[in-house]
């Protein structure tokens, strides 16, 4: 007949579900819908945004991971698992290289904008260790992703940065950003958008190989023109954001 779990083994499942690299399908999917809605209404809810991008990411992390695996600089990237945080950054060494360097510019990314690659949450719902390493390192070059598009963190760059993501990764969290975001658009922007700046972050995003298999640490001194023209962003419309 039927016996229940031995004690030992109700323990483990005990200990997985509350360390929160475990989670039930129903939970996933009750996050997702909860953290969609939230972060929909509110894009700068980093928790929500992180969320969404966790509980729906089952398909396309494994694509993600898999082209990280097969390029060079994304397999050592995979190898190593640099993280971009302030206490790993010099900001004074990047502070100090010439206008137009990728660190010089990341900085002056960051101080214009008033964000820290800090509030970038750690992965609590994937429950591969490699996976989760993947939409960590996803987060943490979001801010690169700005800087080598030259876009501000207000709504109309950030649903641009989102269209060129959604593009580049497949990720769900940034599909749903790129289509609702723009509701939130006053006229002129929705008309900026979609005769300038869509049209570009949607053929930059196909021409562009994979962004998450660029040693970022390791390009601080190389400049950004020649980073995007080596990745294949197409320059950025001279328009105003």
């Amino acid at each position: 007949g039927w016996a229940a779990p031995c004690p030992a083994l109700r323990r483990r499942r005990m200990r997985r579900r509350k360390d929160g690299r475990w989670g039930a399908p129903l939970q996933k999917a009750l996050l997702a819908a909860g953290s969609a809605c939230a972060a929909l209404w509110d894009p700068y809810r980093h928790d929500m945004v992180a969320v969404l991008g966790e509980t729906t990411g089952c398909l396309a992390l494994p694509t993600l991971r898999d082209r990280m695996r097969n390029d060079p600089e994304g397999y050592r990237i995979l190898q190593e698992r640099p993280r971009i945080r302030l206490s790993t950054l010099d900001m004074a060494r990047l502070r100090g290289l010439p206008d137009g360097a990728l660190g010089r510019e990341y900085i002056r990314f960051l101080e214009d904008n008033k964000v820290s690659p800090d509030t970038r949450m750690p992965a609590k719902f994937v429950d591969d260790e490699e996976l989760a390493y993947v939409i960590q390192r996803y987060r943490e070059v979001h801010d690169l992703m700005h800087t080598l598009l030259g876009m501000p963190t207000n709504m109309l760059g950030e649903v641009v940065v989102k269209w060129f993501e959604a593009v580049q990764t497949g990720l769900p969290m940034c599909v749903l950003g790129a289509a609702f975001g723009p509701v939130r658009l006053n006229a002129r922007k929705l008309q900026v958008l979609a005769t300038e700046l869509l049209p570009w972050a949607v053929r930059s995003g196909r021409n562009a190989s994979c962004v998450l298999n660029v040693y970022y640490e390791q390009r601080w001194e190389q400049s950004v023109e020649s980073l995007r023209e080596e990745i294949g962003i197409f320059p950025p419309p001279a328009v105003r954001v």
